[in-house]
């Protein structure tokens, strides 16, 4: 990284920078056919409204560099300039898809589309990979040194996020992106959709399948193109998803085997004693026991549809529950208001307050509320549906929507004002994962897709 001035890092950004890990959770993190638009239940039809309004303002951001592009993830304020994060633009695609409308749809398509270009230009690989993240307009450097170009540079090559080392492929991230070219599929019929996704599954196969003795898919490749021993519980939960929607799309059965592969790993990962499952592992042999992400609970649920492990949104709900107010120690959330939610892992709950979260960060706040985590909580309550699961969902979606409405205001996108309480920021207040990064009250393309999944209640990792 530069010396100046580090970015507020999401966790899609470490495997490009080629920065040493720990854990196995770091990379990513849609849908066949959305619910119908209409008696959506919880949530407002205005907060949805100003969501994909948000969505929409920080896709038409740089008007003048060309109809090709992708969403930007992150407010000007967040540091991270014009970078669109593969996992954002997915869900983005998803979020655009469950809204219902004309609108969603047509940029639901082009965005689409424009993963399908930067797979077919890459400016090293011709394989079906994408990186983890792009480009999509200029700015100047923290050290001076200008990038001109937006999403499509000028020799027609996609715009890989060099400048912070964003250039690795993480499964997690390529196997959203193939499960939002599956949904663009199945509600267009494109055949070109499905032939994107096809390439993805078949890189993921390539690189990422290991006869470990945990078995399932690795975490990919960095920026060097070199393998990562990681082996996710999250990314192998994205490839439940993704490998049973091509089995069923292109009637492969060889899908079928891939994503029993991919099931076997994660139910290895389940502690019976706890009810939650863990993070991954390291080696392929030996089970990382802490820290317990939030993810790995919901998206499980969401994923296997499996009641044998529904017990893993309650341990979440329990485990991981935190409520921001302004008088919590390094809380940057206004006086008089409060937000409820859950944290981004066990680790985050007993960071050290006395210590900035990363070099020129501030102090994280135990109890910050880490809104695309809240938001996969309330989905994953509502598709299960057991006794008290909708009421509390209707909580977190309300604080959610609140969050929308109060923080992140005066921010930007290619400087532009943001539409006026659109958007949700990742966090209510600085946050420490407990994976070596954070995240901030900027105003953010996935923790808002995520918001808008559950509040129309569309589940995007079911096959």
């Amino acid at each position: 990284m530069t010396g100046r001035q580090t970015p507020a890092f999401s966790r899609r950004t470490l495997i490009g920078a080629g920065l040493g890990v720990g854990t196995a959770v770091f990379a990513s993190v849609g849908s066949g056919a959305a619910h119908a638009a209409g008696g959506l239940g919880g949530g407002s039809a205005a907060s949805r409204r100003r969501g994909h309004g948000f969505l929409a303002a920080a896709m038409d951001a740089y008007p003048e560099h060309g109809s090709i592009r992708l969403t930007q993830s992150y407010a000007d304020q967040a540091g991270l300039f014009s970078t669109a994060f593969t996992y954002d633009n997915a869900l983005t695609i998803l979020a655009h898809l469950a809204v219902g409308t004309g609108d969603g749809r047509a940029r639901a398509v082009a965005l689409g589309d424009a993963l399908l270009y930067a797979q077919a230009h890459d400016p090293a690989y011709d394989d079906g990979r994408l990186r983890q993240a792009y480009n999509v307009g200029p700015y100047t450097f923290f050290d001076g040194s200008p990038q001109p170009d937006g999403f499509v540079r000028a020799d027609g090559t996609a715009n890989v996020g060099t400048q912070f080392g964003f250039t690795g492929t993480a499964v997690g991230d390529m196997a959203w992106a193939g499960i939002a070219l599956t949904a663009l599929a199945r509600r267009t019929g494109a055949r070109r959709f499905l032939d994107g996704a096809v390439r993805i599954g078949a890189w993921i196969e390539r690189n990422g399948r290991t006869d470990e003795p945990l078995g399932g898919y690795k975490f990919g490749v960095n920026g060097a193109n070199e393998k990562l021993p990681f082996t996710s519980t999250e990314h192998n939960t994205d490839l439940v998803c993704l490998f049973g929607r091509l089995a069923r799309l292109t009637g492969d059965r060889v899908w079928l085997e891939r994503r029993a592969r991919a099931e076997a790993f994660v139910k290895k990962m389940w502690e019976p004693s706890g009810g939650f499952f863990y993070t991954g592992t390291n080696d392929g042999v030996t089970v990382n026991k802490s820290p317990i992400p939030e993810d790995t609970q919901t998206w499980t649920h969401l994923a296997l549809d499996a009641r044998k492990y529904s017990r893993s949104l309650d341990w979440a709900a329990a485990e991981l529950a935190v409520l921001d107010h302004a008088d919590r120690r390094n809380s940057t959330v206004p006086a008089g208001q409060s937000y409820e939610g859950v944290s981004f892992s066990s680790a985050s709950l007993v960071a050290n307050e006395d210590a900035p979260i990363a070099e020129f960060q501030p102090k994280p706040d135990r109890n910050g509320v880490w809104f695309e985590g809240t938001a996969h909580l309330a989905l994953a309550l509502r598709d299960r549906h057991a006794p008290g699961d909708e009421a509390r969902a209707r909580r977190l979606i309300a604080s959610i929507e609140q969050a929308q409405e109060l923080l992140g205001t005066g921010q930007t996108f290619g400087d532009k004002a943001l539409p006026e309480r659109s958007g949700v920021v990742s966090a209510s207040s600085p946050l420490d994962t407990g994976f070596s990064f954070g995240y901030y009250p900027y105003r953010h393309a996935g923790a808002t897709a995520w918001y808008l999944l559950a509040a129309t209640r569309t589940n995007p990792l079911r096959a």
